[in-house]
């Protein structure tokens, strides 16, 4: 009993992280989906910036503020690792879903010869979508790891 009793417990500590790391992602990513969104929006319909120019600035400005909300907030239970590391990492993510997202933004607008912006931002919303599930896998098991389990001693166990 005193097992079951035990696995119940870590099983509820297990969701409840995974519930706090799945809703504050959730909401970091629905603020920078709109940073995004607004911000390639207003650059390109607005002020008149080339399609992959404006896609490339509203990325870069909201990877930023993304990794400064999932670091203090989605991801603050983890390890960790440095700011430096994790943001060269979370830079690197983010660049590999950034240029997905500029080619398909580049594919619709040029290749296919659209230009209309509503069509262009279906397009954008679909690479923010993929690229949501790679980040979010990604930063889980690179930029933001798991601490280490804790030894009886005190002494952080190695990792498998």
């Amino acid at each position: 009993m005193a097992v079951l009793d035990s696995l119940l417990r870590r099983t509820g500590a297990t969701w409840q992280v995974l519930v706090k790391e799945l809703g504050a992602f959730g909401v970091v990513g629905g603020v920078c989906f709109v940073i995004d969104i607004g911000l390639f929006q207003l650059l390109y319909a607005h002020a008149g910036w080339g399609a992959v120019s404006a896609k490339l600035v509203s990325t870069v400005v909201s990877m930023t503020v993304a990794y400064l909300a999932h670091r203090h907030w989605s991801f603050s239970h983890r390890a960790r690792t440095g700011a430096r590391r994790e943001y060269t990492l979370f830079a690197v993510i983010n660049g590999v879903t950034l240029l997905l997202g500029l080619a398909l933004v580049a594919l619709a607008r040029y290749p296919l010869g659209h230009e209309d912006p509503w069509v262009l931002q279906v397009v954008n919303v679909g690479s923010i979508a993929l690229g949501t599930v790679v980040r979010y896998a990604c930063y889980k098991r690179w930029v933001f790891p798991p601490s280490a389990p804790v030894g009886a001693a005190g002494a952080a166990l190695p990792r498998s």
